[in-house]
């Protein structure tokens, strides 16, 4: 029996999508400024009261106090790379072809339809919020009013036309 060959790190070694609106800029800056204010320092104090009740191998409230400090750390410094590597999307002066940020309203499948794309971490698609890295956003950057195009979604190819972007 062969074993198949695998493709190391392919799904697992993704690059961020580093795209965020202002808004969603400043809440990565609040929830930084509450872990660093506020729940930092209660899981440290936490930890050291915890640590003067003796042996550590048996402290149970104890791991799990240092496990949540870790965690707290672990988002603290995904937030700081967030805030810090961050392309803020900037809403689109030049509607000629779809961008980042655009409101691009098409008929898909027979049905029109308004999408709003952003960055992958602030998709919604039942709000119309899709991202620039999706299938649909893919095809749609780029494009001008009028572009008509084939995306396959869900096993069958389904015909799309641009109406409107503002």
């Amino acid at each position: 029996m062969r074993v198949p060959i695998r493709k190391s790190g392919q799904y697992t070694h993704a690059k961020p999508d580093r795209h965020i609106t202002k808004g969603k800029l400043q809440e990565f800056k609040e929830e930084l400024g509450r872990l660093k204010r506020i729940h930092q320092p209660r899981a440290i104090s936490e930890v050291k009261r915890l640590a003067e009740m003796g042996d550590f191998s048996e402290n149970a409230a104890y791991q799990i106090a240092k496990g949540r400090l870790r965690g707290i750390n672990e988002r603290m410094l995904q937030l700081e790379d967030a805030v810090k590597k961050a392309i803020v999307i900037k809403p689109g002066s030049h509607t000629d072809l779809i961008q980042i940020g655009h409101h691009v309203t098409i008929v898909i499948a027979g049905e029109q339809k308004k999408y709003l794309i952003l960055g992958s971490t602030e998709t919604d698609p039942e709000k119309g919020i899709i991202s620039h890295t999706s299938p649909l956003g893919k095809s749609l950057i780029g494009k001008k009013v009028g572009d008509t195009f084939t995306i396959k979604l869900a096993n069958k190819e389904v015909e799309c036309k641009i109406l409107h972007i503002e």
